[in-house]
């Protein structure tokens, strides 16, 4: 048996070993020609910290990240305002409140680390950068709003069953005070109270998850009160009926970003381009005279408006490598994917 010998690669790519007929080859839209690597890079280095000193101060030059801080600091005064005349007057429920506002704090505060951490630039470790923090915040924010609503909903059953409305007239207060502070928050934020939205950047997914915790905030409250307005009325079951409204309207508000940010965690293939655009380029490949199979085709988004792939192409012995590189990156750039790695196979003829 004798194998042929290797043939020997463009220039436009690089030179390849003699011991390895398997070709890569990725391309990024970039406008630099700044090699990755420099001869003086050191074979072993330490990664940069998570967020380098200073960022946070830097980045809080930005409008959107003032705003949240302020906000936060807002809630963190009412909720310690809260749990101290709850401590003191014996309140059970407005402790509870106090400490439902703290945990939102908590994810709000997560929002606001993601926020100046996602501008950090790619290192060793996260080589992909950090911009999938505010996808995970704003995932984040959205499973903590379903709990919310599920939360609500028993709430509101338990008011049904031991018909304990009139024992919460006390938190009306709390609840007028917490709706002033959170319509505060969707004010600041207002660009982004919309359920279903474009997200072309993942800032947008994070601003968007920061104006729907304040929005669902909003309308318990509201609702609240509403109940206890109709309970002075006379009206009964109104904070069943209020509570059970609440729930639903928070649970179809966070839906829709709880889809799409958990889409972008288990990486499904970008949205924005049909499974059938896909499969016509599987096809334009395989028709080439130089290609004699594709495999192994993945694509993903990474974040919004950031969509990877890669993509395995056994090609013909003796066929022209770029001609077939160039014609798959052309193909993949037309439908929308800036970073695709393409690997090949050449097929070997024994005798």
């Amino acid at each position: 048996m004798v194998m042929d010998p290797p043939k020997p690669w463009n220039p436009n790519y690089g030179v390849v070993g003699s011991g390895d007929r398997r070709l890569a080859f990725s391309r990024q839209l970039s406008s630099s020609s700044t090699p990755r690597l420099a001869r003086s890079d050191s074979s072993i280095s330490m990664p940069p910290p998570l967020l380098p000193a200073g960022t946070t101060f830097r980045w809080l030059a930005t409008r959107p990240m003032r705003r949240l801080v302020l906000l936060i600091a807002l809630n963190v005064a009412y909720s310690a305002t809260e749990l101290a005349i709850g401590l003191f007057t014996g309140r059970v429920g407005l402790v509870s409140d106090a400490f439902h506002l703290t945990f939102g704090c908590g994810l709000l505060t997560f929002s606001l680390f993601a926020m100046a951490a996602s501008r950090t630039k790619p290192d060793n470790v996260y080589t992909y950068g950090y911009k999938r923090l505010e996808v995970l915040a704003a995932f984040t924010n959205a499973l903590f709003l379903l709990f919310l609503s599920f939360s609500l909903a028993v709430e509101a059953l338990h008011a049904f069953m031991q018909d304990e409305s009139e024992h919460k007239h006390y938190l009306i207060v709390s609840a007028v005070t917490n709706l002033l502070v959170n319509l505060l928050g969707v004010w600041f934020f207002r660009s982004y109270a919309r359920v279903n939205i474009v997200y072309r950047k993942p800032e947008d997914m994070n601003y968007h998850s920061v104006c729907l915790h304040v929005l669902a905030d909003s309308v318990r409250s509201a609702g609240l009160i509403l109940a206890s307005w109709f309970l002075s009325l006379g009206v009964e079951n109104a904070e069943v009926l209020c509570l059970g409204i609440v729930s639903v309207a928070v649970f179809m508000l966070v839906l829709p970003l709880f889809k799409a940010t958990g889409n972008i965690l288990l990486q499904i293939a970008p949205g924005n381009v049909p499974p059938s655009a896909f499969t016509k380029c599987c096809r334009q490949i395989s028709a080439c005279e130089d290609v004699s199979e594709v495999c192994q085709g993945r694509f993903w988004e990474l974040v919004p408006g950031h969509a990877v792939g890669s993509l395995a192409i056994r090609v013909k012995n003796g066929g022209h490598y770029q001609y077939v590189l160039e014609h798959v990156h052309g193909l993949y750039q037309d439908l929308g994917i800036q970073d695709l790695t393409v690997q090949t196979d050449e097929e070997s003829d024994t005798i």
